[in-house]
């Protein structure tokens, strides 16, 4: 019975964590919403940001970040017609974690690179 409880906990924690790396997974995701809650606003500002990226993955990527309501696509109808990209305020509560991941992946580089001054903060 013991170990049918441990299961079911580990999957209290193991779904959401997926539903939450399904929207942020992959190479582009993270750093394209870095990068507009930066401030940059324009498509080739953002590609700019981000070295190695093309054209057609951040176009697919920006769209999928604005279906989970995190980017939302601005069109400004002037001539010529401008496309901006702006952080959603619901992008905000991913602050915390990529603060998390920088210094988890700070750390990481340390302890990796420099092991004889790790430390854990």
């Amino acid at each position: 019975m013991a170990a049918k409880k441990g299961y079911l906990s580990c999957l209290d924690t193991v779904k959401p964590v997926r539903d939450a790396l399904e929207v942020i997974n992959g190479k582009w995701k993270l750093p394209i919403i870095i990068s507009v809650a930066v401030g940059n606003e324009r498509f080739t500002d953002i590609q700019e940001s981000i070295p190695g990226i093309t054209p057609k993955v951040m176009a697919k990527e920006l769209k999928e970040l604005e279906q989970h309501q995190l980017i939302k696509r601005v069109v400004v109808e002037d001539y010529p017609v401008k496309i901006l990209y702006k952080p959603e305020p619901y992008t905000d509560t991913l602050t915390p974690i990529i603060d998390a991941l920088k210094q988890w992946g700070l750390n990481h580089r340390q302890k990796i690179f420099h092991p004889e001054v790790s430390r854990v903060n």
